[in-house]
């Protein structure tokens, strides 16, 4: 799904060269987050909504730029977003592709409090993998993929934020944001130097209308394969390089709630994901929660394989997830 560099240190390398030689801050972007207490009797996420609007994009099938379901799941996405109460755009662009393939792709953005200047951003990826390179069956290996951790669990979890924003109101903008043609990128057989951006490229275009448009946000959290009964969620480490305070933040929240066996408070790997380029060209501190351990080779073995189903979600993580922004967002 994502290009992924072992070494930290070529990380930095890529990332100091990107961004013409500045040197790491030394203190994080990312305003103080003042825990306020929270009241008493609160709604509580639902994790069966959570699955079930997973599902919902599953049943569309394989979400692949250009094809029904993918029309289809645009529509019932922008849909959804409006039926909870969010004022929704549909950014419409056009990207060209590793292999010189034109993709038409939709980012698709829901807004809470609209008008208020103070912002906070969540986003996921909407499409799924146009092949299944990493499946066992060779078989299988060219055709797409339901990416149902891979893309839909992401968004699953922040369609049930929504209803749950509809419930009551945040005291600070929130943006929703379904990034597009995050999944269509270069497998490892036809990587080079040349492909390095192949990837998430809807949130490249989002990024850059995002500058155009002077539109900013104070902190922003990317959710990816956030749906696995067997999810490991480590530091990603781009995302401590750009946001460590929101990190950390984040991280004893989620212990705090009884979910540290599944936010692990360990150093993680460095995945090229839509969350680097929201820093890298946005300009705003972005971290990324993904299923990710290298102890176990990376990825979750589902990762671009016709595994990537429903029958292996499980509502019990998109809760911890879910249930973890929800209280963030309460205490902003």
């Amino acid at each position: 799904m994502k290009v992924r560099t072992a070494k930290l240190i070529i990380l930095l390398v890529v990332l100091l060269t990107a961004c013409g030689g500045q040197k790491k801050p030394t203190t994080t972007p990312v305003d103080t987050i003042e825990k306020k207490s929270t009241p008493q009797k609160q709604s509580h996420f639902d994790k069966q909504k959570a699955f079930d609007f997973v599902k919902a994009q599953t049943d569309f099938g394989p979400r692949v730029p250009g094809s029904e379901a993918h029309t289809l799941c645009a529509d019932y996405l922008s849909t959804t977003l409006k039926s909870l109460g969010a004022d929704v755009k549909t950014q419409e662009f056009s990207a060209k592709g590793y292999d010189g393939t034109l993709w038409k792709g939709k980012n698709i953005i829901g807004s809470y409090l609209p008008e208020a200047e103070d912002r906070i951003m969540f986003c996921a990826h909407w499409d799924s993998r146009f092949i299944a390179e990493e499946d066992k069956n060779k078989d299988l290996q060219l055709s797409p993929i339901d990416g149902a951790n891979d893309g839909a669990s992401g968004v699953g979890v922040l369609l049930e934020i929504a209803r749950q924003l509809q419930i009551k109101s945040p005291n600070t903008g929130v943006d929703i944001i379904f990034f597009d043609v995050e999944d269509q990128g270069a497998p490892a057989y036809a990587a080079s130097a040349a492909t390095e951006n192949s990837w998430c490229l809807g949130s490249q275009h989002w990024a850059n209308e995002a500058v155009k448009t002077g539109y900013k946000a104070r902190w922003g959290i990317l959710l990816d394969m956030v749906g696995a009964s067997d999810a490991v969620f480590m530091k990603e480490q781009i995302s401590v390089y750009y946001a460590q305070q929101l990190v950390d933040y984040v991280w004893d929240l989620a212990a705090q709630k009884g979910y540290s066996h599944l936010f692990i408070n360990k150093k993680g790997g460095i995945v090229t994901d839509d969350h680097l380029y929201v820093n890298r060209i946005a300009k705003i501190p972005c971290i990324d929660i993904i299923d990710y351990d290298e102890t176990r080779g990376g990825f979750n073995p589902t990762w671009h394989t016709h595994n990537d189903n429903i029958s292996n979600i499980d509502p019990a993580t998109l809760e911890a997830v879910g249930s973890v922004l929800l209280e963030l967002i309460r205490q902003q």
